[in-house]
């Protein structure tokens, strides 16, 4: 039997030594757990960035990781405040925690094969109004496969965590009670998540586009009122804004040079249209009953298989042998009016030459009430968002650039009909 008070360490390329104990070890070493090692963070990237073949299972522990080092900033920095608003003890303090590091380790655990590239083929929801997302897969997963292995801990006895207070959490419900304030440090504007996401993708790809003063930003985080008048939230004081705006730029940096690039959204294409093949009915088992088992079958390894044994059709052939799409045209990241009349017009002139269209389609910044609050270093300190402060990121608009395909051997045609119809411009 194991020591329930040992203390382990796992060594991390971007957070050196990530510390653990047996609690977490047992989490960790859960079959559903484990099945991350099978899914890789960034799907078909590493066809771009050669490096790109990390999991989510390391993503997971990092995550963790840096929320701890979040909520303990927090705590030292605002214990009276949430002493006296949230009505916290130290048994409070340590509980939620806890309860912080399960949530944030357990955040991607419902995750598809090859990550986002799968999750466009989730079931719609019985009700209709969507497909499920992997977080309802996430919460369901902890709520059945992981209910005794978090709740049957000798460790669990001096905290009493419910698996239910760790999918309540995630999902943002009451269930999590007086917890759900620490959300914002697993799903929100400068969480763990993205925290971990931009250094740990910019690390296995080889490029710098994610890198920023993330320990300047953990040192910077503090309880502040929210200005509309929500009450508490977290925000960072003036002297960290510029880390908390350089996350933001970081994020835009990887998307348009990363995750949005060409030849990767191609690969996203093509995986899409090959699961839709590989995949009974097209799409993932639901996050219900026996489903969700079947559901948990599925991994990266999986589909690599079925490809090598020829499933997938023309897409899978194309995925194995590295045939994918070329783009031949794209709009700009913000499209003008005449920019979407000139897109009208290619699609319309290369008619049946275009195989597929991408839409490289994302928000780098929310304002209004989800704008980080910043609280001056002025006497009367006053808390405003950080769009007030930065100079950059009010100007930051939503990506809709357009991107359109044709097979590698129509490409060259294709150009030279784009560069006709522009007057020899692309």
């Amino acid at each position: 039997m194991s020591d329930p008070h040992r203390k382990y360490e796992i060594r991390c390329p971007v957070h050196g030594f990530i510390p653990i104990d047996d609690w977490e070890r047992e989490i960790i070493n859960h079959r559903v757990f484990q099945r991350l090692r099978r899914i890789r963070q960034l799907a078909w990237t590493d066809q771009v960035y050669p490096g790109a073949m990390h999991t989510r299972f390391e993503h997971s522990l990092g995550v963790m990781h840096v929320a701890s080092q979040l909520y303990d900033a927090i705590v030292r920095t605002s214990q009276e405040v949430l002493r006296a608003e949230k009505t916290y003890t130290e048994g409070g303090f340590e509980r939620d925690r806890r309860l912080v590091r399960l949530a944030a380790l357990l955040h991607d655990i419902g995750h598809t094969p090859f990550s986002h590239g799968g999750e466009d083929l989730f079931p719609m929801t019985p009700g209709g109004q969507g497909r499920f997302r992997h977080e309802n897969y996430s919460a369901a997963i902890i709520r059945t496969q992981l209910r005794e292995v978090i709740e049957g801990h000798p460790l669990n006895q001096n905290v009493g965590l419910r698996a239910d207070n760790i999918a309540a959490l995630l999902e943002g419900s009451t269930g999590a009670g007086r917890a759900l304030f620490w959300r914002e440090l697993i799903d929100g504007q400068m969480d763990a998540d993205r925290i971990d996401y931009l250094l740990r993708d910019s690390l296995h790809a080889g490029v710098d586009y994610g890198r920023f003063d993330w320990k300047r930003l953990v040192n910077s985080v503090e309880v502040v009122p929210r200005p509309d008048g929500r009450g508490p939230g977290l925000g960072v004081n003036e002297g960290g804004y510029h880390a908390a705006e350089g996350l933001v730029l970081a994020r835009y940096f990887m998307f348009t040079q990363v995750y949005f690039h060409k030849t990767r959204m191609a690969f996203d294409h093509h995986l899409h249209e090959a699961l839709k093949l590989i995949l009974p009915r097209g799409c993932f088992p639901p996050p219900e009953g026996r489903e969700l088992e079947e559901f948990l079958k599925w991994d990266d390894w999986r589909i690599l298989g079925a490809l090598a044994n020829g499933g997938g059709g023309d897409h899978g052939r194309r995925l194995i042998e590295r045939d994918h799409f070329r783009e031949v045209y794209h709009t700009p990241e913000v499209p003008s009016r005449d920019d979407l009349t000139k897109l009208d017009r290619v699609r319309g002139a290369l008619a049946g030459l275009v195989q597929a269209e991408q839409k490289a389609e994302s928000s780098w910044y929310k304002v209004g009430a989800p704008d980080i609050p910043v609280r001056s270093d002025n006497p009367d300190r006053s808390v405003r968002p950080l769009s007030s402060f930065s100079g950059m990121l009010g100007h930051l608009r939503p990506s809709e650039m357009v991107m359109l395909y044709c097979r590698k051997e129509d490409a060259p045609r294709a150009r030279q009909m784009v560069e006709s119809i522009n007057g020899g411009k692309q």
